[in-house]
């Protein structure tokens, strides 16, 4: 299936293709993970689902913005094309 076949049947999620081999990337995760394990044993209930509210709307806030830097790349790099393009009679 084409790029273009994928897009048009919502197959095309660029933030689902990304699978990090950045060893920094790992070990923030990692932290993180140990950060919320350790909140997990010392909160009451009530103060860890609080925390874990909060993590989840910067969670949406970070989609949202990576959407906006995502949407905005793609506008950048259309426009450098139709540049390209206009000046191609400079080119030969």
């Amino acid at each position: 299936m084409s790029i273009l076949e994928n897009f048009y049947y919502g197959k095309c999620n660029p933030s689902e293709r990304i699978k990090s081999k950045d060893t920094e990337f790992e070990l923030v995760s990692q932290r993180i993970a140990d950060a919320e394990e350790v909140l997990k044993t010392k909160l009451l209930e009530q103060d860890y689902k609080l925390i874990e509210e909060l993590s989840d709307l910067q969670d949406v806030l970070i989609s949202l913005l990576s959407a906006s830097s995502y949407i905005e790349g793609y506008k950048m790099g259309a426009l450098m094309m139709i540049e390209v393009f206009d000046g191609k009679e400079d080119l030969i």
